[in-house]
């Protein structure tokens, strides 16, 4: 979770450079409507049903450009929110309020998107043994952004990048010569807790990826009667994960075939943003 020694240590950098992405030198409209500090306050209002997530990133934008910036509200990441509702005020410099606006909320649509869209797929896995992962399809220097909000949506996390786990794909096959040579190059090189996911893409690479030792095996685009086959396969000699062309409604038939795993990139680069406002900005007496 983004809690506030997380949010300094790993996540302030990232917001600094989005900021610094929207203000090379100053930002002019501001400063010429505004030459003195002046506190006031505006209102976070949501303007489509969705889950929210994000809302202490939003807040860590605000409190970078103003040290006695606040945020006020009632809700939590994963709380379900309703159009027109009144999230939260944010308080300080009005200033820093019109600088961070579009920065803290590109930061909380993208995050709350991801985690409505989800949220509408997780379910459809609903009392199942198998679990929704996101992967490594995320918007450059976005990814642990994006990563927390798929698990805000009750989605799983897959490796975070590629210190995170070994993953041999078709390019790694094709480079080592073989599966079988993949995996013990793997196995000679990592550290022994770390598991070996291999990706196939029909039986016969399958079998060559058990016989090798993969604890993991991705069955990349295979159609839900070879994934079956597949499974029937592997049994309890590793666990299995499905990949590819993974939409809402082929969901319902994944949950069936019994695999422990089904990833999908949409989670991340296909989730639209939720429609959230900043409103209302007034002066307030200090």
């Amino acid at each position: 979770m983004l809690n506030g020694v997380t949010m300094k240590i790993n996540i302030d950098e990232y917001i600094l450079n989005a900021l610094k992405e929207d203000i090379t030198s100053e930002d002019v409209t501001t400063n010429a409507i505004m030459p003195e500090e002046k506190a006031g306050k505006a209102d976070l209002i949501c303007k489509e049903d969705g889950v929210i997530c994000g809302l202490g990133v939003f807040q860590r934008v605000f409190e970078l450009l103003d040290d006695h910036a606040r945020f006020e509200t009632n809700l939590k990441d994963g709380d379900e929110v309703k159009k027109g509702q009144l999230m939260g005020v944010i308080y300080g410099d009005i200033k820093a309020l019109l600088t961070g606006e579009r920065t803290a909320l590109n930061y909380l649509q993208r995050m709350s998107g991801i985690a409505t869209f989800t949220k509408s797929l997780a379910k459809e896995l609903e009392g199942s043994n198998t679990k929704l992962l996101d992967t490594r399809k995320t918007t450059p220097n976005m990814r642990p952004f994006e990563k927390y909000a798929v698990k805000v949506g009750g989605g799983t996390n897959h490796r975070y990048n590629l210190s995170d786990g070994i993953l041999i794909k078709d390019n790694h096959i094709g480079a080592a010569g073989s599966i079988k040579k993949a995996v013990q190059m793997a196995k000679d090189y990592a550290p022994f807790v770390r598991k070996i996911e291999v990706e196939v893409e029909n039986l016969s690479q399958l079998e060559e990826a058990l016989e090798a030792g993969a604890d993991i095996i991705m069955l990349d685009n295979m159609d839900n009667e070879t994934m079956k086959e597949a499974v029937r396969i592997v049994g309890t000699k590793a666990e299995t994960e499905c990949s590819g062309n993974v939409t809402k409604e082929r969901l319902k038939e994944i949950r069936e075939i019994g695999v422990n795993y089904v990833s999908s990139g949409a989670l991340t680069h296909s989730a639209p943003i939720m429609d959230i406002s900043l409103k209302n900005l007034v002066p307030v007496e200090e």
